[in-house]
């Protein structure tokens, strides 16, 4: 049986039309906590969670409420130190990898903390040899005053006193500062050993479980 063209051609036109009909469903649980639907988003359920579903009730999409001011400064701060985290593990990575490329043994860290050492003890003795002229310069100076205790001392022999005065403390701080130095100098090779040594336990231990 043939049927007639202006039928076929209503019944093509007419089946864009019926798909075009078949919407989607807006869903959400309203502030009363009863179901608002809708073929567009319901008054009900702006600002709330909500399902966007098709003509058949299959779930196409599942959209979260808005954060709330509160929440928003919550999320943000999570961000930042989970950002935080993360430059902070690149950081000691890096620094590993920087430990693993500089030393190739535990001699070799035990070799650059004595140079290390042995490079502030020279500096210390220069100013220690500096602080013992200026002592010696300052008890000359002053056996100098002796000549002048019945008339005024020359401004020149007081300048000169204070001058070495100033240079004993300029020294004596100096070698306090080389032995601090040196101090820390062993507290961070005995760290950097340690972690040596760690990294290279990792590293072994990882080679024989094949990872």
């Amino acid at each position: 049986m043939r049927l007639p063209f202006a039928f076929i051609t209503t019944l093509l036109l007419a089946l864009p039309m019926s798909s075009a009909h078949a919407g989607k469903t807006y869903c959400c649980t309203d502030a009363n906590g009863r179901q608002a639907c809708g073929d567009s988003l319901p008054r009900e359920c702006f600002g709330r969670a909500y399902k966007e579903l098709s003509d058949r009730g299959t779930l196409l999409r599942q959209v979260d409420a808005p954060l709330t001011a509160e929440q928003q400064a919550q999320h943000e701060a999570a961000q930042a130190q989970k950002k935080k985290e993360e430059r902070a593990a690149m950081e000691e990575k890096r620094k590993n990898q920087a430990l693993l490329n500089t030393y190739t043994s535990e001699k070799d860290v035990d070799i650059a903390r004595d140079r290390a050492l042995a490079d502030l003890e020279a500096r210390a003795k220069e100013a220690q040899v500096k602080l013992t002229d200026a002592t010696k310069r300052k008890q000359k100076l002053e056996g100098e005053m002796e000549f002048y205790k019945k008339k005024p001392v020359p401004a020149e022999l007081k300048d000169q006193i204070k001058g070495s005065e100033t240079e004993i403390k300029v020294q004596q701080a100096a070698i306090d500062a080389k032995k601090q130095e040196m101090d820390q100098v062993r507290v961070k090779f005995e760290e950097e050993k340690k972690r040596y040594l760690e990294l290279m336990r990792g590293g072994k231990a990882a080679a024989a479980s094949g990872k």
